[in-house]
């Protein structure tokens, strides 16, 4: 007869020896399988570590105010009038004395040259040296007449200078005739003086009458 010890023994033995051989089969099948090199990468890989640095909040300052502009005051331009200001009590008194040169007495006014004179008649020949200024036909048919008198430059050769209108006719191409007329074809005796001919103004009235 076996004892019990005996056989529990061997029956731990036993299932001992089944553990080991179905141990040996896993690695066996694990080893063709592949799973040997996954299980080494899984436990010998390298471990990522990733360091979170702590954000440090920072609080923003404000921006600063914009700098306070002053406005300038308005421009006011000095008074035009001199204030008077009180006389200072350390002020000198300044007397201006002005000298006054004579009076000196002007020279005296030469001598005045003698009047040219007029000689006796205006011309020798009045019909030649005078004709008389057109009369406009207009003027006629109008019936526009007057008397228009003239100042007559007459030069040393007895021609007309110069004419001007005295006193009009009330016409103006009555004048514009008249002193048209004479300036180009009037001839007249100079003024003398000290016997030679001198430059002479005369007066001369022009009538227009039908």
């Amino acid at each position: 007869m076996v004892p019990v010890q005996d056989t529990s023994r061997n029956a731990r033995r036993t299932l001992a020896f089944l553990i080991v051989v179905a141990v040996h089969v896993l690695l066996i099948y694990g080893f063709n399988a592949g799973l040997t090199d996954i299980l080494v990468e899984k436990i010998f890989s390298p471990m990522e570590t990733e360091i979170i640095a702590e954000a440090k909040e920072e609080e923003e300052a404000p921006p600063p105010p914009p700098p306070k502009i002053e406005t300038p005051p308005p421009y006011v331009p000095p008074p035009d009038f001199a204030v008077d200001a009180p006389p200072s009590e350390n002020s000198t008194a300044i007397q201006v004395v002005t000298s006054t040169r004579p009076v000196e007495a002007p020279p005296p006014a030469p001598a005045p040259r003698p009047a040219a004179t007029v000689a006796p008649g205006y011309t020798n020949n009045p019909t030649r040296d005078r004709p008389e200024p057109e009369y406009p036909m207009s003027e006629q048919r109008a019936e526009h007449a007057g008397t228009v008198q003239l100042d007559i430059l007459v030069l040393e050769t007895g021609r007309i200078g110069e004419v001007r209108i005295k006193q009009s006719s009330g016409w103006p191409k009555l004048d514009e005739s008249a002193v048209e007329t004479v300036k180009r074809r009037w001839r007249m005796k100079p003024g003398t003086v000290d016997g030679k001919p001198s430059p002479l103004w005369v007066t001369v009235p022009i009538v227009f009458k039908k």
